[in-house]
């Protein structure tokens, strides 16, 4: 004899159960080389060096020049915005970046290759278009066209540029991935596009927009802190006659 759906159902329910259902986790070791490259990251963020400027670049690549083939119909009192499921796409278009942490603004440029030859040149321009008197701290992940040996060489024929990368596993420590998420939000999710053209012209021209009422992001992570709390956390937890971290009394007060 076989079971039901609605048996199953039951015993899921009563063993709260849901395998539907799935959610994401990483399990990160305790690794110091990633604090410590974190640490460097916030620290240029928190506590820039003088006479510097900080800038994070990274690449947004696939995005797709779609549109919808029938129009979109638009949210009226007690009913949301309604969207035909059928597109037509019309090709991908990759983007390079580079925000100036200090002032919020940002650079973009459509790419054709997300490689080493085309990351330098646009390095070279951002070197080029850099006040020459100051240094140049640049934050971006470990990409292979940030790292190539090609790469390396031309940051290295160019002193006054340093780079500080971003631990596996952190791009959200780069804020230029904060502001694809502002571009996602604004322009991508719901534009449309009828050619890689036009979708590479509207970017061009949010962010030309953006930078008119640009401003700084305050940045308050900062993982030195985070690791304080991350040991004292797991401290207590591998050890439990540690004692717990103690708690000021109340101030007292006049009778």
């Amino acid at each position: 004899m076989g079971i039901s759906a609605s048996q199953i159902g039951r015993i899921l329910a009563d063993l709260d159960l849901a395998p539907h259902r799935v959610r994401g986790w990483l399990n990160r070791r305790d690794d110091e080389a990633f604090w410590a490259q974190a640490a460097a990251v916030c620290d240029a963020y928190l506590r820039p060096e003088p006479d510097t400027i900080v800038i994070c670049v990274d690449e947004k690549t696939g995005i797709q020049a779609k549109y919808r083939k029938y129009f979109e119909h638009p949210p009226a009192p007690g009913r949301p915005a309604r969207r035909e499921f059928e597109y037509v796409r019309n090709g991908t278009v990759s983007i390079i970046a580079a925000l100036h942490v200090a002032s919020g603004q940002i650079i973009v440029q459509p790419i054709d290759r997300n490689d080493s030859v085309t990351f330098i040149g646009f390095l070279d321009h951002l070197n080029q278009c850099t006040d020459p008197q100051v240094k140049i701290r640049l934050i971006m992940d470990n990409g292979s066209s940030h790292t190539s040996k090609a790469t390396r060489a031309w940051i290295a024929a160019h002193p006054r540029i340093h780079v500080t990368y971003t631990p596996k596993h952190a791009s959200w420590l780069d804020m230029a991935e904060m502001w694809f998420s502002v571009l996602t939000r604004a322009l991508l999710r719901r534009g449309e596009f009828t050619s890689r053209t036009d979708l590479a012209d509207k970017i061009t021209d949010y962010a030309v927009r953006y930078n008119r009422t640009a401003h700084p992001w305050t940045w308050r992570y900062d993982a030195r802190t985070d690791h304080a709390r991350y040991l004292a956390r797991h401290t207590r937890h591998d050890d439990p006659t540690a004692a717990e971290p103690a708690r000021h009394s109340p101030i007292p007060t006049a009778a």
